[in-house]
């Protein structure tokens, strides 16, 4: 099977589309073949909050240039929904209903026939309600319709030379949070400047999970053993007491750790 053939094979019978673009790999590789089997009948549009690490909407608009499928930037206000700020284990999902609202009305406005995501086929082993929330709004997954996952991507957006293809993933701020602490926007910009600090150390995969006063500096597997060093350890820890923690782990990069957790927790109905 040749991946990105199958990827453009599903989007061949779409007449237009809105991309759900973050700049990350996946939504790149939607764009990237959008834009070859659509091309000015597609347009990435990138949802900006206060949720949005730093940077990150920079490198959307570097990628969609390089993929030379026109952007659009909206704005989202997950903070408005209630129980997106409580931070339950279905979080996402009022994420989700927020930026696919936006983007529906997005499509609506230019007369696009589909709005499309960049979840995959391994996301859909892992605990996603935002794909609950997609499905409620006919959202169509092209990467999940042709059977594509994490590996059919990266090789595609290789296939592509994508400028991001090698980026590691950055879901939204919101995930640094364990279920239950409240989202604000206090906390997101406290975790925005202990990641940004790292980045700007020259760390590259790394999460800061937020426990109160207590940072979870997670690293990649190349960056760890620097930051273990003393003077790594000394300098990481000096980034995070300025960005606001008063306590500090430094563990490996573990993907996804808190959605484990999110399984065996219950989903409180407002």
């Amino acid at each position: 099977m040749d991946p990105l053939a199958e990827l453009e094979r599903v989007l061949v019978p779409v007449s237009s589309a809105v991309v759900a673009f973050s700049g990350g790999v996946d939504s790149s590789v939607v764009a990237a073949a959008a834009a070859r089997v659509l091309g000015d009948r597609a347009v990435a549009v990138t949802a900006v909050s206060a949720a949005l690490a730093s940077g990150e909407l920079d490198g959307a608009r570097a990628v969609a240039r390089a993929i030379g499928i026109e952007h659009e930037v909206v704005t989202t206000d997950e903070l408005a929904r209630g129980a997106y700020r409580r931070n339950e284990r279905d979080r996402c999902y009022h994420c989700k209903t927020e930026l696919y609202e936006v983007l529906g009305a997005v499509a609506e406005r230019r007369g696009s026939e589909a709005v499309l995501s960049g979840a995959n086929v391994d996301d859909l082993g892992d605990w996603r309600p935002g794909l609950r929330a997609a499905a409620e709004r006919g959202v169509r997954h092209p990467l999940v319709e042709a059977g594509l996952g994490k590996t059919d991507v990266r090789a595609i957006a290789r296939e592509l030379r994508l400028p991001n293809a090698e980026k590691p993933a950055s879901p939204c701020l919101a995930s640094r949070l364990p279920y239950g602490t409240p989202v604000d926007l206090e906390v997101l910009a406290k975790v925005d400047r202990a990641e940004a600090a790292l980045k700007r150390l020259g760390y590259r995969e790394l999460r800061v999970r937020h426990f109160g006063p207590r940072a979870r500096v997670e690293l990649g597997a190349q960056d760890l053993p620097r930051a273990r060093t003393d003077e790594g350890r000394r300098i990481v820890e000096a980034a995070m007491w300025a960005a606001g923690y008063a306590d500090i782990e430094i563990e490996p990069f573990e993907s996804g750790s808190l959605n484990r957790i999110a399984r065996s927790l219950p989903i409180v109905r407002s």
